[in-house]
Parts: structure tokens; sequence; C-alpha cells
């Protein structure tokens, strides 16, 4: 009877523990879009942006892509959405994304999230 009940609560507790830690793992990445959210803000302040098309990687002060490897995750920046895609690392978080797109073009930035981290839980 206590070797069921154990397995019962080890079958339930396991897979929620692997996603818990997937999800604080995957916290990493939507980290990796603040420099890129704070330059896009900072351009629309200043003028330097007119329309979300003006907001691209490498412009008006906001930083260059990152591309994905082993260690790295691919971040950029294409017409005002911000991309992150988690790096290639064998890990049940390769390939997942993360979007943020400024739904606006004035002060104060309304932002919408979006990206696969949605449905599989992680952000």
């Amino acid at each position: 009877m206590v070797t069921s009940i154990i397995g019962v609560l080890a079958s339930v507790a396991i897979p929620a523990y692997q996603q818990y830690g997937n999800r604080a793992r995957f916290s990493e990445a939507i980290l990796a879009v603040t420099p890129y959210k704070t330059a896009i803000e900072l351009s629309i302040f200043r003028g330097l942006s007119t329309s979300l098309n003006d907001l691209q990687s490498g412009t008006n002060g906001i930083p260059n892509w990152q591309w994905i490897g082993a260690d790295t995750h691919f971040t950029g920046v294409f017409g005002g959405t911000i991309y992150v895609f988690w790096k290639f690392d064998g890990t049940p978080l390769a390939g997942t994304s993360y979007s943020l797109t400024p739904q606006n073009i004035t002060p104060p930035i309304q932002w919408l999230e979006g990206g696969n981290c949605i449905q599989t839980g992680y952000c």
C-alpha cells in the first residue's frame, strides 16, 4: 500500500519538477530581451524611430542580432518584434521561442508576448 502511494506521488511529482526546472531555465531567454527592449524604447523616446519597420537589429541604437549556437540563444529585432530562440543544447528547451512585439510607436509602449513557450508553459 505504501509503495503504491509513493509510486503515484513520484509519477506526478517528477514531471512537475522537470517542468518547473525547464521554466526556471527558460527565464534566461526571457531576460535576453532586456537590452533590446530598452534600446527600442530609447529609440522611440528619442524620435529615432517613427514606425515599427524602423526598429531593426543594428540600427537606431538597437543591438545587432546574436546567432544561435550550442552556447548562445538567437536574439534579434525584426520589424519591431524582439525574437529569442533557445540554444541548440539538446535539452527539451532547444528551439523554444519567445517574442515581444510593441503594440504602438508612441510612449508608453505596450508589449505583446508571443512564442511557443506560452503553449509549453515555459513563459
